[in-house]
Order: structure tokens, then C-alpha cells, then sequence
């Protein structure tokens, strides 16, 4: 009688592991731009359909893109956490103060232009000095915009003068601070709000990377398209990042775990700057000629220098937080240093 029941135990057992071992999860994912966005279509899609190869099938992804499950931008590092979605896409910046540490790779002049050239630099930050930005979640990719560049409309910007009086929307508080100390007025919006605002002339342009502007049309508001010396950091960064609910990931049986773990982090990272790298360079080339504005060598060093206050203020800041702010500007820049 007992070994029947011992059988019959062990049965049941054995049943519901093949049950959990067979079944599917579909996995929510959110975001805020528009499904045909770069960052979905090229990157999350493709992503997701490797994670449903390899799993055959057990692993699947529903899109939620523009906002779809509610709430603005600035909640989605919160809907990830609470479960709301299974995982976000989203720049960390738009939860002003959530992320204090990963602010250093957004400050003026940090980051080379470029996904390629400056992924590998966030996500090793990342690894270094912010992982306590993200407990509570399981960190897929911390990446990067390319780099940002000033897009106006009427008047372009080549000098330090020509910013004087410019309304520019930002999209972070050291976006701010920059365009602030460059004399300039900041206006923060996410993309999506940036065409009506300049048609509307509620701001006069722009800082934003140049993946962003066919998507949101910016190019058809905007006439002037500054750019920095080739080679040269770009003015600031926009990190971004893919979370997911880490009581989502750890929930999942131990072989799916092990999908999303070998498909994420710098692999995931790769995705993104193959992708983007791709977009910065066709929004640049369908650009014409004559609406670029080159910022020469010179012009380019007086916009350094007036920034350079820019990074000892937000490292003060952060540590009258709590934080060593002197150490994470230094590792920030010791890590975009060592490399160019």
C-alpha cells in the first residue's frame, strides 16, 4: 500500500513537472512609441521571435505600444515593477530620480556618437556602479540613443550665440541642465510630443538623436540640423532600457530563464546598436545637404567649456543624496575614456 502510494505520489509529481515544463507564457511588453517604431519593429519583434524559436514556442510576446496599457512615460519603469506589464521599454530619465547613477552616462560630451561605439560603455557602467539604479528588476538591456543633436526650425545652430533665446524640448534633467547652461531654454516632453509642439511654436527645436526624427515626423517641423564634429562625443545621451518584472523572469521555469538570459544583456545591447546605428545614418542621408548645419572645431570647444559646470553640479547633487558623486562622474568618464 505504501509503495502504491509512493507511486502514485511520484506519478503526480513527474505529471506536474511535464505539465509547467510544457507550458506557454506570453509575455506583455510596453512601450511608448508606435508599433512601427525602429525600437519595435527591428529590434523588440525580431528579439521576441528568437525567444519563441528557441523555446518552440513556449515563450511569446503581446505588444503594448504607445501607451496602450495606460498611464504616461514616466510610469513605465513603475508598470514593470508592479507587474502591470511583463516587461518595458523605456528611458529611465522619464522617472526623474528613480535612476540617480545612470544619469552620469547622459551628461554633456560623455558618450562617442554612435550605438555601436557607446552601448558597450552604458552597459558596462551599468554593471559597475548602477545596479543598484534597478533592483527590483530583471535588467535586460541598458543602451543608448546614439547621441543627440540640435534640430530647429527657422534658425540653425552653429555658434554658442545662436542658442540664446531658443526654446529646445529636452528629455531628461541633464538634457536640461546642458541646454540651460548653454543659454538656451529647456522644455521637457517625450518624442511623441515634440512635432505638434514645434508646429504649435511652443518650442523652437530640439535635442534628440536622429533615430527618432523620421518616426515622429520631426524632420517635416524642422529645417536645421546641427551636428557635431566627426569623431567628437555627442552633445548628450538618452540612456534607455528594457526591464522586466523580476518576479516575472524568476516565476518562469529554469529553461525559458535561461533563454532570456543568453538573448539579453550585451547580445541584446548588439541589437540595438545594429539597429539604430542603421536608422541614425538613413535619417541623416534622406536629410538634405543644405539643412545641416556643421559645427566647426572651434564653436564646438566653446559649447564644452560652457557646459563643463554641468557635471560637477549634478555630481554634487547626487551626493548630497546619498551617493558618491565624485566617483561615478570619474568612472563614467574613465570608462568613455579608456574606450576611444
Amino acid at each position: 500500500m505504501k509503495i502504491s502510494r509512493l507511486a502514485i505520489l511520484f506519478a503526480a509529481a513527474c505529471s506536474a513537472s511535464t505539465a509547467l515544463a510544457e507550458q506557454s507564457y506570453t509575455l506583455k511588453v510596453a512601450h511608448f512609441l508606435p508599433a512601427n517604431s525602429n525600437a519595435q519593429r527591428n529590434i523588440i519583434e525580431p528579439w521576441c521571435q528568437q525567444l519563441t524559436s528557441e523555446s518552440a514556442g513556449r515563450l511569446k510576446c503581446q505588444f503594448y505600444p504607445s501607451m496602450q496599457l495606460g498611464g504616461t512615460p514616466a510610469k513605465l519603469a513603475d508598470m514593470a515593477r508592479n507587474g502591470v506589464a511583463d516587461i518595458v521599454w523605456t528611458a529611465p530619465a522619464y522617472s526623474a530620480g528613480k535612476f540617480p547613477r545612470m544619469e552620469a552616462m547622459e551628461l554633456p560630451f560623455m558618450l562617442p556618437a554612435g550605438a555601436k561605439a557607446s552601448n558597450p560603455i552604458i552597459w558596462q557602467y551599468y554593471e559597475q556602479y548602477a545596479r543598484d539604479d534597478f533592483k527590483g528588476y530583471k535588467v535586460l538591456s541598458v543602451h543608448g540613443d546614439g547621441g543627440m543633436d540640435i534640430h530647429t526650425r527657422g534658425k540653425g545652430v552653429a555658434t554658442l550665440d545662436d542658442l540664446k533665446n531658443l526654446k529646445l524640448r529636452v528629455s531628461s534633467r541633464t538634457a536640461a541642465s546642458l541646454v540651460k547652461t548653454l543659454g538656451a531654454t529647456p522644455v521637457s516632453m517625450p518624442p511623441a510630443q515634440m512635432t505638434e509642439s514645434i508646429s504649435k511654436g511652443v518650442v523652437d527645436g530640439a535635442l534628440a538623436s536622429w533615430e527618432v526624427v523620421p518616426p515622429t515626423k520631426l524632420d517635416e517641423v524642422t529645417d536645421h540640423h546641427s551636428a557635431t564634429p566627426t569623431g567628437q562625443p555627442a552633445f548628450s545621451y538618452t540612456v534607455l532600457a528594457m526591464l522586466m518584472n523580476e518576479r516575472k523572469f524568476n516565476s518562469l521555469p529554469e529553461d525559458l530563464r535561461a533563454i532570456i538570459e543568453r538573448n539579453s544583456g550585451p547580445v541584446l545591447n548588439q541589437r540595438f546598436a545594429t539597429a539604430w546605428d542603421k536608422a541614425l545614418d538613413d535619417a541623416r542621408t534622406r536629410t538634405p545637404s543644405e539643412q545641416i548645419v556643421a559645427i566647426d572645431e572651434s564653436a564646438y570647444g566653446a559649447m564644452r567649456q560652457a557646459a563643463a559646470p554641468v557635471a560637477d553640479a549634478w555630481a554634487a547633487a547626487v551626493t548630497e543624496k546619498g551617493l558618491d558623486g565624485k566617483a561615478l562622474l570619474e568612472g563614467a568618464r574613465s570608462l568613455s575614456s579608456n574606450a576611444r
